[in-house]
Parts: structure tokens; sequence; C-alpha cells
């Protein structure tokens, strides 16, 4: 498996669920992974969710890549709605400003 660090993935792990994540690290089989979160239905449609409530948020958090069925770089639009969850900072859309 080849990540790219610092860029942010989805992640289908082999349970089903979907996470998001940015990568920081990896070490073999491990990977180190920053602000993970999961996809998960809600009334509104699909919503993002922590995936580990009791961790520790700023501590070191290890994906097993053994795990994982499938893997990609997010997509654009899901990657700035997770980059709002995990920070708070809301990246404007881009528009074309035609003269």
């Amino acid at each position: 498996m080849s990540v790219e660090i610092g860029q942010t993935y989805t992640f289908k792990l082999n349970s089903g669920e979907e996470l998001i994540t940015k990568v920081v690290a990896q070490e073999g089989v491990l990977v180190r992974i920053e602000n993970p979160v999961s996809v998960a239905p809600g009334p509104q449609g699909m919503s993002l969710v922590v995936s580990m409530f009791t961790a520790d948020p700023q501590g070191n958090t290890w994906l097993n890549i053994d795990n994982v069925s499938l893997y990609a770089p997010t997509e654009d639009g899901v990657r700035m709605k997770y980059l709002e969850a995990t920070t708070g900072i809301k990246v404007p859309e881009k528009k074309l400003i035609l003269g």
C-alpha cells in the first residue's frame, strides 16, 4: 500500500465502515492517522462522525492496513467537509467570475 503523507484518504475497512482521515506517517502495515471520522447516515443524508469517542484526540492513532479492503484519495467536496468538521475552518466554494 502506498499513501502520500499529509493527504486525506477514504479507507473502506473490512468491517464495511468508511473512514476519512489524514495520513501523517507509515511504518510497515501501520499508518498513523489524524482526526479519523466515519461516514454515517443521518436525517439529512450522509454525515461525518467521530470514529473514536474515548480516545485522546491529540494522541497517536494507528490504522492497520491489513484491515483495509479499499482506499482512495478523498473527493474534493468531501475533503472540504472533513476539513471543516475537524478544524472548524470553512473553505469557500470555488466560483468563476466571468466578465
